[in-house]
């Protein structure tokens, strides 16, 4: 006799996801910067060390790791339109989870050389493993539909021509957001060449700049270092360029705490102070801006070879504490102090040279912290520039008559640039202070404009976009 029940398909045993350790350590970075508003280039190396020392995670997944990462931040506003453009839902129903597979795959598919059907392959089962087997079947359908066309094909769609309107065509091409284009075209001036070769420069990965802190490393000494290949700096007499692939750490001056990396917009920064004319004493400065050290470390190495002492504030204790590891072992006299440049803990007329590096919307880094673009909003420079003025007025009442201040920022927005010098100067902190030329005390470095301050660019000088005013304060 049969049996009149119906038999029950046998069920495939569910296959687990394989698990890709390179394209796991870059969600995890994404998922980092998106909740808990980290920055790349704080989160991604830690978790690269974890992954080597786990054992099996070479240089090569690093490499592949760095680029999935930070292509993804830099193009993400365009790989956003793309996405939108292949989903049949708003992007903010869309669960940001979701959204960060999605722009690792859109970056493996328009941003790098990675065969299509690899990228897709790989993204649908790091979907399967983060997300579960449902989410990966929309990640599967949203990529393939991105698929259907390359980074080109895309930007035809995506972006309006630049006749019809110009921010909006370079805010997608270029993956800025529309008020920071127009910022940056404000700043810069000119023609459309020129902010097409800015935007262009914000999307290139930096070098890795070294500065060999003087009376404790020489250039010489971080360009003979076996197994890594360097080039002197392009402008700064204490620099050193790393190839792509160098490992700073790796090298002994910069593992002892004799040389770090350092923009070299930075390092003209601190040179320029330190080589302004001054009459009478110069035994005191002040960086009234330190955390976390670099600039402090360079200009009390400066300090040092003249018998100067250096006073380094910082006004957040944890970045004090960096502060004061970074100027460990530095020659000569030196105190790292916990003080706010706003309410100075010192008595006005103290300083000599003094230099404060202010707080800022940080668009001059954007190479450094692609994600800073899309965090960042225009309301911002409003609660910067109260502080920004603040700052600059106590600079100047630590200075002496005659002494001289250094203000600068990792900005080129006029609002925290001249406009904040500006302001200041019309104001009683800086009544009878007046404008030092600082282009001279940047031997060698090309198209400084008209002065008498300075605004270095990417595309330009190939650093981060430092502004600096120096100016001497009256009697």
């Amino acid at each position: 006799m049969t049996d009149p029940s119906p038999r029950r398909p046998r069920q495939q045993p569910r296959r687990r996801p394989r698990r890709d350790p390179v394209r796991h350590l870059a969600f995890e970075a994404l998922r980092a910067v998106d909740e808990r508003d980290a920055y790349a280039n704080l989160v991604l190396p830690p978790l690269i060390r974890r992954a080597r020392d786990s054992g099996g995670f070479d240089a090569r997944d690093a490499a592949l790791a760095t680029e999935l990462v930070y292509g993804t931040l830099r193009r993400q506003g365009t790989y956003d339109a793309v996405i939108a453009a292949c989903v049949d839902r708003p992007l903010r129903e869309v669960d940001p989870p979701v959204l960060d597979v999605l722009s690792l795959g859109a970056h493996q598919l328009l941003g790098t050389r990675i065969p299509p059907h690899a990228a897709v392959s790989a993204s649908v089962e790091l979907a399967r493993s983060v997300l579960g087997d449902g989410r990966a079947k929309f990640v599967n359908a949203v990529l393939r539909k991105v698929a259907a066309r390359d980074w080109e094909g895309w930007l035809a769609r995506v972006a309006p021509p630049f006749e019809d309107d110009p921010v909006e065509h370079l805010s997608l091409v270029h993956a800025h957001p529309r008020w920071v284009v127009t910022a940056l075209w404000d700043a810069l001036g000119g023609d459309r060449a020129g902010i097409e070769e800015l935007l262009a420069a914000d999307n290139e990965r930096p070098e890795v700049t070294l500065v060999a802190r003087p009376g404790r490393a020489t250039v010489a000494e971080l360009l003979e270092q076996e197994g890594q290949k360097a080039v002197p700096g392009r402008w700064s007499p204490y620099a050193a360029r790393l190839s792509e692939g160098g490992e700073p750490g790796a090298l002994d001056a910069v593992r002892e705490g004799r040389a770090g990396v350092q923009d070299e917009g930075s390092q003209l920064v601190a040179l320029a102070l330190a080589a302004a004319p001054l009459e009478g004493p110069d035994a005191r400065w002040l960086d009234g801006c330190a955390g976390p050290g670099g600039k402090a470390a360079l200009l009390g190495a400066l300090a040092a070879g003249r018998g100067a002492a250096l006073v380094a504030a910082e006004k957040q204790p944890h970045r004090a504490r960096l502060v004061a590891r970074t100027l460990a072992g530095n020659p000569g006299p030196y105190q790292v102090v916990t003080a706010d440049g706003t309410r100075p803990a010192w008595r006005p007329g103290t300083f000599d040279r003094v230099l404060v590096d202010v707080p800022c919307t940080g668009l001059g880094a954007l190479r450094r912290r692609p994600e800073a673009r899309w965090r960042r909003r225009p309301e911002d420079l409003d609660g910067f520039a109260p502080l920004q003025r603040a700052l600059l007025e106590g600079a100047l009442r630590a200075a002496r008559p005659g002494g001289v201040v250094g203000y600068a920022t990792c900005s080129p927005h006029a609002a925290e640039t001249r406009a904040v010098v500006a302001d200041v100067l019309r104001g009683p902190e800086g009544g009878g202070a007046e404008w030092i030329d600082a282009r001279p005390l940047l031997p060698g470095v090309p198209e400084l404009g008209e002065g008498p301050d300075v605004q270095l660019w990417p595309h330009r000088h190939g650093t981060d976009a430092m502004y600096l005013a120096l100016l001497r304060k009256g009697s």
